[in-house]
């Protein structure tokens, strides 16, 4: 048997040789892996290709080589878009004879004219992978281009091009660029199309951005949805900018102050510039809405970090000037919870965490949108003292009511702890107040002995638990109060459950799921995410649920070392990082349990190097995505959290009792599936 087992082994040696290794050309990639270049193959993904190619048009406006932007839906779901731009340069590459800049900019990543800085001084996509990226992923793709009076068409399918370069004549009345495209079914599913009320809302908000530009809408009529914010024909120029995108959002809502703080700047040693609407509702129901040359980024970044230091600072400052003495106490975050913000950024080379730029992290800009507002806010507020006054006192109240709240948790949680029988297996942290603590839940007592040697134990409690935790929503209540993981997680947080929940009573700031990278970590995640969710679902509201991301892999070649969060992070590190390193050990940690104290503290728990993934409750969008038959979100652009009934009739059929509702499901979802590990 050991032979047969030997010789097998010997065999699979000999089959693993230069013909095993694998080189994938052009856009092959972007097919093999594209949630490296769009973040997925969902429907914001989807979406994202759409920005891709908007954005190339808008950059042509912002540079001010265009002043119009057409866009189309046809009734096919395929989209054209159209500018009045200099045109893609269509003459022979110089590195690729016979290819002509147009095809090598299609069919080629990284490659575009906004690297050196000479054609865009400032630019939304940066990459040199979007339009590419957007072939890779289509199904047909044309693109016409009219430059120096004459018309050129070239045509393309999933990366490829599919035609030669086509002088189509004499144009004397036409400039700019023309792209159509229709994302592949293979991709993204046969059900999965564009939807009309977020292209509409898409194309009205970069409009907003930039008051130079008119963006016409077409739709076919025929794919609008009843209810759909999307409209047949539609063309938007708002001359007021921001602040018009600020009034259309806030409608006939009561605000603190008359009007906005809004404006428009340049950045210190022209280095672009900035601009901006902020007010604050009567209602302190705030959104902040924050764009980098006209790229959304919803996870904010340096530039809100610039405005956050511009405000806080002027609105300390006009206190002390005008003598109040309780502005101490005041937080950027009182003066940011609550405000409505929208805030747009014109740089050069933008740093953007991912390709999909969610988040801007270009260090320096925070102190550039620092300078450049300061000053007018500090005049804002000088030469209106009545609404400055007004503000003041509006803010100086929030930060006491947050004090308040706060000494009421500490009471809470000194009491609490005297008053609970703590579980005999929490590793408790020893600061008595719940600011900035952290509570990790772990599978196991071996994850759990690693976690309490990486833990800061002034802020950070460990409690592991055994095994999967029970599904609560097809448990019994009996089932729910007998089981022993859930009563121990019940008391460690110390805010009772169900009907008895209370979130001043939570004895941590942070709960934070810990599992390994693997399925049955996703399995314990989910049923954790479960019973917070139908348990303690205001805990999740207000935002104190997260995911820890550990690596799944260690690569290191002599000195240098980095981590993995998956298999695509791992081949993007070996084709940049590691490129060229003739040996590398790449180590693919089994578990947390196995993971070194120090690398899972310096991975996964270190505030200053760790990821954590923030759980929400998804958006009315998202939720009606799952459903052919829903109607589509209002504004893709803010985040609604009303459909309750929505999302608890997801939760029972993906975890409830029903197995029917669960099959139906994944039939009808299987399509989207990829990467399944089995």
């Amino acid at each position: 048997m050991s032979d047969l087992f030997g010789s097998d082994k010997q065999a699979k040696e000999n089959n693993y040789n230069a013909s095993s290794i694998e080189v994938l050309e052009g856009l092959e990639p972007v097919r093999k892996r594209p949630g490296m270049y769009i973040g997925g193959t969902d429907e914001r993904a989807l979406h994202h290709l759409c920005g891709e190619i908007l954005d190339n048009s808008m950059d042509e406006a912002v540079a001010g080589h265009a002043d119009w932007i057409e866009i189309g839906l046809d009734a096919n779901y395929g989209l054209t878009i159209k500018d009045n731009g200099r045109g893609i340069p269509v003459d022979e590459h110089p590195k690729y004879p016979g290819k002509s800049a147009l095809e090598v900019i299609l069919t080629t990543l990284h490659s575009g004219g906004k690297f050196s800085g000479k054609s865009y001084e400032t630019s939304g996509g940066l990459h040199g992978v979007g339009i590419s990226v957007v072939n890779a992923l289509s199904d047909e793709m044309w693109v016409e281009v009219a430059r120096n009076k004459n018309l050129y068409r070239q045509n393309f399918s999933r990366g490829k091009a599919t035609s030669k370069l086509e002088d189509l004549g004499t144009v004397s009345n036409r400039r700019g660029t023309t792209v159509y495209f229709h994302p592949d079914p293979e991709i993204f599913g046969e059900k999965a199309h564009f939807k009309p009320g977020w292209l509409f809302q898409i194309a009205r908000s970069k409009a907003y951005l930039y008051s130079g530009v008119e963006i016409r809408w077409k739709c076919d009529p025929s794919i609008i949805p009843e209810g759909s914010p999307a409209k047949e024909e539609a063309v938007f120029h708002f001359p007021g900018g921001l602040n018009d995108f600020l009034e259309a959002t806030l409608k006939k809502r009561g605000t603190i102050i008359p009007g906005s703080f809004h404006g428009k700047a340049n950045l210190p040693d022209g280095e672009g510039r900035v601009e901006y609407a902020i007010t604050w509702p009567n209602d302190a129901e705030g959104f902040s809405h924050t764009y980098c040359n006209t790229v959304p980024t919803p996870m904010g970044g340096t530039h809100e970090s610039g405005l956050r230091i511009a405000l806080s600072r002027g609105l300390r400052n006009y206190a002390e000037m005008t003598g109040n003495k309780k502005a101490g106490i005041i937080t950027a975050d009182d003066i940011m919870n609550g405000a409505a913000v929208i805030l747009s950024v014109f740089i050069k080379d933008p740093q953007f965490q991912g390709q999909t730029k969610e988040k801007l992290v270009t260090s320096s800009v925070s102190k550039w949108v620092d300078a450049a507002i300061k000053d007018a806010f500090d005049l804002f507020l000088s030469s209106n003292p009545g609404a400055s006054n007004q503000l003041l006192h509006a803010i100086i109240e929030r930060a006491e009511e947050r004090q308040n709240r706060k000494k009421d948790r500490l009471q809470a949680r000194k009491s609490a702890t005297q008053r609970l029988r703590l579980p005999g297996k929490l590793a408790d942290c020893s600061r008595k107040d719940s600011d900035d603590t952290e509570l990790f839940i772990v599978e196991g007592d071996s994850a759990g002995g690693s976690a309490k040697q990486g833990r800061n134990r002034e802020t950070q409690a460990i409690l592991p638990l055994r095994g999967k935790i029970l599904n609560v929503v097809s448990a019994t209540k009996d089932k729910i109060r007998a089981n022993q993981e859930i009563q121990d997680l019940i008391q460690a947080l110390g805010c009772g459950s169900g009907k008895d929940f209370d979130i001043d009573k939570l004895r941590y700031e942070r709960i934070i799921i810990m599992t390994d990278a693997d399925v049955d970590g996703a399995h314990i995640a989910s049923l954790l995410i479960t019973f917070f969710y139908t348990q303690m679902r205001p805990l999740v509201e207000q935002g104190h649920l997260y995911l820890a991301q550990p690596p799944l892999y260690r690569l290191v070649s002599g000195t240098l070392s980095a981590y993995a969060m998956d298999d695509s992070h791992k081949d993007e590190l070996m084709q940049s990082t590691f490129k060229g390193k003739s040996k590398i050990d790449i180590s693919r940690f089994k578990g947390l349990g196995e993971m070194p104290a120090k690398q899972l503290k310096e991975t996964t728990m270190d505030p200053a190097s760790r990821t954590l993934l923030r759980v929400t409750l998804p958006d009315a969008a998202a939720i009606h995505a799952l459903s052919d038959d829903s109607e589509e979100a209002e504004n893709p652009l803010e985040i609604a959290s009303n459909s309750n009934e929505d999302l608890d009739d997801l939760v029972d059929r993906l975890m409830g009792k029903n197995a029917e509702k669960r099959f139906q499901f994944i039939q009808d979802n299987a399509e989207f599936a990829n990467d399944i590990d089995i």
